[in-house]
């Protein structure tokens, strides 16, 4: 067993506002994102860098916080809706936990899709630049998760194994359990990273970026989760066996066969229509 490292969360306070590492992590992603989306080959063939480049990673911070709390809610929190109705001031309150990378994704979607409108840039080639920075924030993220001793492992003898503080009875308590927060740091933020950077360098269609970091992380995800705590009662597990994030994960995949297919059968179609209009003009001669 491995001791765990005891982090406050907060960094420092002043007054009654916390600076949490939690929060950090998100900065610091976005600040990557930023640095990450200037350097790649498609960005600068269609502009997107400079103060357009920080107007981007704006509105994705924007998607990331809204759909990643509205996602959590709904997701996550379904059974307790009508606490939200009763409190809506809860619905924003972030400082208290609860985000939804599933959320999130969708809330970037929508942010870089009214984005794209707005600059008048190709959405595919948005979501392409954007997506493979995206790791980093992830792996920032989890070990946010990590300091703030929460999304716990299920408890194991493993040599790695450690005791997190706070455990709730209903999991277990204080138990040596697996650092899936770690586990998840270097599958969907190094490993995914390294693995979407490299892809990148590839001649891909427009948009397959994207379909490749959905099936990546939808795989890896699945896979830690099975070594985490379900959700607390009484949402628990779905179907007696899979967590909330897996379900979200099977339907991902799906997704991303939709979009390689969407994206193969549009581009195919645009060259039949070339060809017969090359001939039309050859005719016409």
């Amino acid at each position: 067993m491995i001791p765990y490292p005891k982090i406050d969360p907060i960094i420092f306070s002043v007054g009654p506002v916390h600076v949490r590492w939690y929060g950090l992590m998100y900065v610091m992603g976005f600040i990557a994102s930023y640095l990450l989306i200037q350097k790649q080959k498609r960005s600068k063939q269609v502009g997107l860098v400079g103060a357009t480049a920080q107007d981007l990673v704006f509105y994705l911070a924007i998607g990331v916080i809204a759909g990643g709390r509205l996602g959590y809610i709904l997701f996550y929190e379904y059974l307790n809706l009508g606490y939200y109705v009763h409190h809506p001031l809860e619905i924003i309150a972030t400082w208290h936990g609860g985000m939804s990378f599933h959320g999130g994704l969708i809330g970037c979607v929508i942010a870089g899709w009214l984005f794209a409108r707005r600059k008048e840039i190709p959405f595919a080639v948005i979501a392409d630049s954007a997506i493979v920075t995206a790791p980093i924030g992830l792996g920032l993220g989890r070990i946010g998760n990590f300091i703030n001793a929460e999304l716990l492992g299920l408890p194991s003898h493993v040599p790695w194994a450690m005791i997190f503080p706070g455990a709730p009875a209903w999991a277990g308590g204080a138990v040596p359990r697996h650092p899936t927060q770690l586990y998840e740091a270097f599958a969907e933020g190094l490993l995914l990273f390294i693995i979407m950077w490299q892809l990148r360098k590839r001649q891909f269609k427009d948009g397959m970026m994207v379909a490749f970091f959905l099936l990546f992380y939808a795989v890896f995800r699945f896979i830690i989760e099975c070594f985490k705590e379900p959700d607390p009662p009484p949402l628990g597990y779905v179907f007696h066996y899979l967590t909330v994030g897996q379900v979200l994960c099977i339907a991902m995949v799906p997704a991303a066969l939709a979009l390689i297919f969407f994206i193969n059968r549009k581009k195919s179609g645009e060259a039949v229509r070339a060809k017969g209009a090359g001939a039309a003009n050859r005719a016409g001669r």
